[in-house]
Formats: C-alpha cells, sequence, structure tokens
C-alpha cells in the first residue's frame, strides 16, 4: 500500500508540472502577456502542499533550463531565465512552497485567497528584484518603481481572477479526492 501511495504522489508531481506547461502555453496578448502559470503554481500548491509542489515547480523549470519549450510563448532554455520573466518564473519556487505550506493545513477558502496572497506577493518580489538587479544596477529606487508600475500593476487583476479560480478548483478537485 505505502508503494502504491509514492507512486500516486509522482504522478500527481508530474501532472502539476504538466498543468504548468499547459498553462504557460495559454496567454492573453496584450501590453504585459500574461499566461496562466501561475494559476498552474496555486493550484499545485493547493494540492500538492509546500514541498512536493516545490518540486513540481523545480522540475518545470529544469525542464524549461533544458530548453523545452515549457515557458510562455512555448519558449525554453537559460536564456529565458535571464530575461525580463526570469526573476518570475524563479519567484515561482518560493510562491509554491510557502503558499502550499499554508494551505496544507485547514483548506477553508479565506485560508487559501491569504496563502496564494502571500504566494503572490513572494513571486512580484523575486521579479522585481530580479529585475532591478539584472537590468538597472546602481539605479535601484528608479528601477523598483518603473518595474512596478510597467510589469505588476498591469498583473494584479488577471492574477487574482487567477487566484480566485484556483481557490475554487482546488476545493472542487479536493471534494473529489484528488
Amino acid at each position: 500500500m505505502k508503494r502504491m501511495e509514492k507512486r500516486k504522489t509522482v504522478n500527481r508531481m508530474g501532472l502539476a508540472a504538466a498543468l504548468m506547461v499547459v498553462c504557460s502555453w495559454i496567454g492573453v496578448p496584450g501590453p504585459v502577456p500574461f499566461t496562466l502559470q501561475s494559476f498552474g503554481v496555486f493550484v499545485t500548491a493547493g494540492l500538492l502542499g509546500g514541498t512536493k509542489g516545490l518540486v513540481s515547480v523545480l522540475v518545470y523549470i529544469l525542464l524549461g533550463i533544458a530548453g523545452l519549450p515549457v515557458f510562455a510563448g512555448a519558449r525554453g532554455g537559460l536564456s529565458v531565465l535571464l530575461g525580463e520573466t526570469g526573476g518570475y518564473i524563479i519567484g515561482f519556487l518560493p510562491m509554491v512552497f510557502f503558499c502550499g505550506k499554508l494551505c496544507e493545513r485547514k483548506q477553508s477558502i479565506p485560508r487559501m485567497y491569504i496563502a496564494m496572497t502571500v504566494g503572490l506577493l513572494l513571486c512580484y518580489a523575486t521579479g522585481i528584484l530580479w529585475n532591478v538587479i539584472v537590468f538597472f544596477g546602481a539605479d535601484y529606487w528608479n528601477g523598483v518603481s518603473t518595474v512596478v508600475i510597467s510589469q505588476i500593476i498591469p498583473c494584479v487583476v488577471p492574477d487574482i481572477i487567477k487566484m480566485t479560480l484556483a481557490v475554487f478548483t482546488v476545493k472542487k478537485l479536493k471534494e473529489y479526492g484528488i
């Protein structure tokens, strides 16, 4: 029985990585294009918890580094991580871990919203820090305001929508025993 549980867990982790790949391919074009990647990370955190979710996101990132087209726009390779979105992709790691850890306990709707908000803020912080260090260097404060205005503010409403969809998706999947 224990061996079967381990197999189920590994399968779920692989499916979560696959979900993130598919979600990264579903995008809405615009001045700041956005995808459903964060939705995939939210669902992964809610279903798998912190540690298993972290492994799934790490697998997803490693597949991308290896050159497979798993990132937004069906892109892959280390160059994607070294670009503007790299910090947010790396930010999925603390996002899934802390969100997942908070979701491992009681999974009420308000608790999941709080957990996902904390995770999203960690992802934003990582992305901002990455962009400021890589692209702005010594012009730190100007870099922070530029990144927040150009990359974060346009994504807040879509991210809240994705978070809401993820909360109810996780709740429904948990009802079905997934």
